[in-house]
């Protein structure tokens, strides 16, 4: 079920990534494009956040639960790595 709200909210991005493309061949106002792109950048990091909640729920509580220390080490070092590159952007 989660998954498939996964996919009615990218498909839905896509939709609106279309709408973009259109706006920029139609040579739409530079403004009204950056407030469509905004809405679609929001829009994926909802789409990032609940992947990523999902994955704190499931993925890794199972690891720091687990008794594999490098297990628990390589989830951890993914949620930071996920983490920085997040900063970055």
């Amino acid at each position: 079920m989660e998954n498939e709200n996964t996919l009615r909210r990218l498909k839905t991005v896509e939709g609106h990534l279309r709408g973009v493309i259109r706006m920029v061949e139609e040579d739409a106002y530079c403004i009204d494009v950056i407030r469509q792109i905004q809405a679609i950048e929001a829009a994926l990091n909802k789409v990032s956040s609940r992947i990523l909640e999902d994955h704190l729920n499931s993925c890794v509580i199972t690891a720091v639960q687990g008794s594999d220390r490098k297990e628990r080490e390589r989830v951890l070092k993914e949620i930071t790595e996920v983490f920085e590159m997040s900063t970055k952007v």
